[in-house]
């Protein structure tokens, strides 16, 4: 009984002269900080202490630094391991994934012969919309007003079509005549034979990572808009990806052009009614989206999934004439998207010129 009693008596001593030393370090003007963290802290192999929020914050960014680098390197190596083939013995004991098609005709807004998917909550007149003027004037025989980009540019397609796609199938490539800047390149190609200047961005704002692709896209945008002042119209060219629902399945939206397939497109248009997104000429770009959906059903009925309408910007706050538009998905093929891109330089030079 004595011998607890004078554990208890030593273990409460020990616990005052440890509080009496913690107090001596704080007021001293070197041994605060020190004390601080020794009471809980966790000590490093230099002898100093670092808090466990410190601690743990600290090997949040190493983690990720280190997360980062793998990454780059997976995504660098599987970039130029890239296999482009229409042999199927190249795929064989690859597991099989369905590839559905279809084609959308249907939003919750629609006006004569287009469709919107309107998640704004605005009552939406179509019809004003489509009378108003757009929000910049268009000059034939100005050298350049539009203005070709990609923040996503490596995404790509299949290459092949029969119904499914393989395993090892991956949807982004660093070779721009497998991505979306082939799709750009027609784009182009048929605005300027409609005698409408183009310049072509096809610099990498994803690669390896998706993250801050858009500040980069945003940034060669104004480099291209410096050095051409007259640019009216950006372009950024993306493609999709939906899921089917079933296990790994994909949904190709596909119409045809006199008997031929290609990739239906959806054009993005973004609302900032209170100015948070500093968006201020939203209604401009709507205008400009809606009568490039007019127009592009008007020509090839068919082309156009519904417009989406929502709360973003996505960088449509460029000038008045930006524009964000998905060509098909990952499970269209290149081929279907190309057939696309020509038809909508097409569409597009139809709505400058005539407006």
């Amino acid at each position: 009984m004595k011998f607890k009693r004078f554990l208890a008596v030593l273990s409460g001593l020990t616990l005052v002269a440890l509080a009496a030393f913690c107090v001596i370090l704080r007021i001293s003007p070197t041994g605060g900080k020190n004390a601080v963290l020794a009471a809980a802290s966790l000590a490093l192999p230099d002898g100093s202490f670092q808090s466990e929020s410190e601690y743990v914050e600290d090997k949040k960014r190493q983690n990720t630094e280190a997360s980062r680098e793998i990454n780059s390197s997976e995504t660098k190596t599987l970039f130029s391991s890239e296999v482009y083939s229409e042999d199927p013995k190249i795929y064989e004991g690859e597991e099989q994934y369905p590839v559905t098609e279809t084609t959308y005709r249907e939003g919750d807004t629609s006006f004569d012969n287009l469709f919107i998917k309107n998640t704004t909550g605005l009552n939406l007149d179509v019809q004003k919309y489509l009378e108003r003027d757009l929000g910049f004037d268009f000059k034939k025989e100005t050298d350049v007003q539009v203005l070709i980009i990609h923040t996503h540019t490596s995404e790509s397609y299949l290459n092949y079509d029969n119904g499914y796609y393989h395993e090892s199938f991956y949807p982004r490539s660093s070779n721009p005549d497998r991505n979306v800047v082939r799709v750009g390149e027609e784009i182009k190609s048929a605005l300027e034979a409609n005698g409408i200047g183009v310049v072509h961005a096809t610099e990498f704002h994803d690669d390896p990572l998706y993250t801050g692709a858009y500040y980069r896209s945003y940034d060669t945008a104004l480099k291209y808009m410096e050095e051409y002042p007259d640019i009216k119209v950006v372009l950024d060219i993306h493609r999709d990806s939906i899921s089917s629902g079933e296990t790994g399945g994909k949904v190709k939206p596909v119409f045809y052009v006199d008997g031929k397939k290609a990739a239906q497109i959806m054009i993005m248009a973004g609302y900032d009614p209170d100015g948070s997104l500093e968006y201020p000429f939203w209604e401009d770009n709507l205008t400009f989206a809606l009568k490039i959906q007019k127009k592009a059903e008007d020509m090839y009925p068919g082309m156009t999934r519904p417009l989406y309408f929502g709360n973003f910007v996505y960088n449509m706050n460029l000038n008045t004439g930006s524009m964000l538009i998905e060509v098909g998905t990952d499970a269209n093929t290149l081929e279907e998207a190309v057939f696309t891109g020509g038809l909508l330089g097409n569409v597009l030079a139809e709505v400058l010129q005539s407006e």
